[in-house]
């Protein structure tokens, strides 16, 4: 009853903007193109918000529809395939796949873990160990997948202690969801972001220059949470007692080995990690662009004698799924910047708002869309485009109001279909996990903590770091 009333009432706001946008009397001074284009996008976010369809799907709709009546050539929607970025994306996904095939991964937890003697150490030593799989793994999912048989093998070796076991659950897809900004391959969104502000004011974001802006930011705001994950999910009684967790306890939850020697396999793997990362962060001296760098350890990953994973088995792994959405959005993006419709949305906001001011409302919009959009590309797709035409006409650098919509959409955290780390980490057979009541209490501290700390960046770090408040 509820979906239906959510799709009846969301199909009769669209048909509305519809009927408005395609009165010729109405909106004097927008065009044709843009009335389209606005057409498409409210039917678009109506159907993301209200109809359980696959966004893929609508997305593709939306990009098929905008070609087919001239908004944006054909060449433009099935370009945006080709762009750098999703290639990129796939060839950090055939990276992941070489990676998750060693077992490197439950090395580093028994590196870092195993090192932890009280709660507060096991629980920022973990935090710590999740923000660095942001450069091994992309996209939140993909991290969680990876990161739940290390918290299993936390979880058994707790399994007296339930408090720290729930308070464990919330802190893995808390951390994964805020350290995704550390780089930019942690989320699909990064790189709509990134396309949107090629497309629409012809700056470039590369890889070396989101890290030093993201990684910063990553790393305060996950260790400010995982605190608030400990101290809104446990008691003081609950966080006296020590713990120990030893490698034979996470090699239960392992088919590769966690100790000993390494084999050739994992130590070619992690010393083809390594190179890509360092190349990647040196792009301003080598000038060699991030997809050519990522594609290379592509193909040595996969190759027949340096490999350690086949290529048909990587590709398996990569989310085609989303590649497409990014495409149709990106060609979504595009058609909104060219047509004038974006411009047209913001040209009736209020003059002589302040770049803290805008920002500060860019922020808590973007906050709070995970209520309404849960596809966290869906959101930049909806809010990127919008925000960067309102910051250049209210002379606000459009790269930082930018960057500040998408770190703030980072926080996804109130409900467990809020996000797939926060659905994944819900229900586990077996394991006893959080509570929405417990989401709840944890998003009302951590939902003004995460605006304002992104906020106190936009407006005190960035601006050190190159990127002005303002033009």
């Amino acid at each position: 009853m509820t979906l239906n009333f959510r799709l009846t009432a969301a199909l009769c706001v669209a048909l509305s903007l519809c009927a408005l946008l395609v009165v010729p009397g109405n909106f004097p001074g927008l065009g044709g193109d843009a009335r389209l284009t606005l057409a498409v996008f409210a039917l678009a976010t109506c159907a993301w918000i209200a109809t359980p369809i696959d966004d893929t799907y609508i997305a593709l709709g939306a990009g098929l529809a905008l070609t087919v009546t001239g908004v944006i050539s054909s060449d433009t929607l099935f370009g945006t395939l080709g762009d750098s970025t999703v290639w990129l994306l796939i060839c950090a996904f055939v990276l992941a796949a070489a990676v998750a095939r060693t077992g490197l991964a439950g090395r580093a937890a028994v590196f870092l873990v195993g090192g932890a003697r009280t709660v507060r150490q096991l629980t920022h030593l973990t935090t710590a160990a999740l923000v660095v799989t942001a450069f091994a793994v992309p996209a939140t999912s993909g991290r969680a997948a990876l990161a739940l048989p290390v918290f299993l093998a936390l979880a058994k070796a707790l399994a007296d202690r339930k408090r720290l076991v729930v308070m464990l659950a919330l802190l893995f897809p808390t951390v994964i969801l805020l350290s995704a900004v550390a780089t930019l391959i942690g989320a699909g969104a990064h790189l709509i972001t990134v396309s949107v502000l090629w497309e629409a004011t012809g700056d470039r974001i590369g890889f070396t220059e989101w890290l030093l802006l993201g990684l910063p930011l990553a790393v305060v705001s996950s260790h400010l949470a995982a605190e608030a994950v400990l101290l809104t999910t446990t008691r003081r009684a609950d966080r006296r007692g020590p713990v120990h967790i030893t490698a034979e306890q996470i090699q239960e939850h392992s088919d590769r080995p966690v100790t000993g020697p390494w084999s050739q396999a994992e130590t070619r793997c992690a010393l083809l990690l390594a190179t890509v990362v360092v190349l990647w962060c040196a792009e301003p001296l080598h000038r060699v662009p991030p997809a050519v760098v990522a594609l290379i350890g592509a193909v040595v990953a996969s190759s027949p004698a340096l490999g350690t994973v086949r290529l048909k088995d990587a590709l398996k792994t990569v989310p085609w799924s989303l590649l497409l959405f990014m495409a149709a959005t990106m060609a979504m993006g595009v058609a909104l910047a060219d047509s004038g419709a974006a411009k047209w949305l913001v040209s009736g906001l209020p003059g002589g708002v302040t770049p803290v001011v805008f920002l500060t409302v860019v922020i808590a919009a973007s906050t709070a869309a995970h209520l309404v959009l849960q596809s966290r590309s869906a959101r930049s797709s909806v809010l990127v485009p919008l925000v960067v035409a309102a910051a250049v006409g209210a002379g606000v650098n459009p790269v930082a109001a930018a960057l500040a919509s998408t770190a703030a959409a980072g926080f996804c955290h109130t409900l467990p279909a809020s996000a797939k780390p926060v659905t994944l980490f819900a229900e586990i057979p077996g394991t006893p996990t959080y509570t929405p009541r417990d989401l709840l209490r944890l998003s009302a501290v951590l939902a003004p903590l995460s605006a304002a700390l992104v906020l106190l960046f936009a407006v005190a770090v960035w601006p050190l770091l190159g990127v002005p408040t303002t033009r």
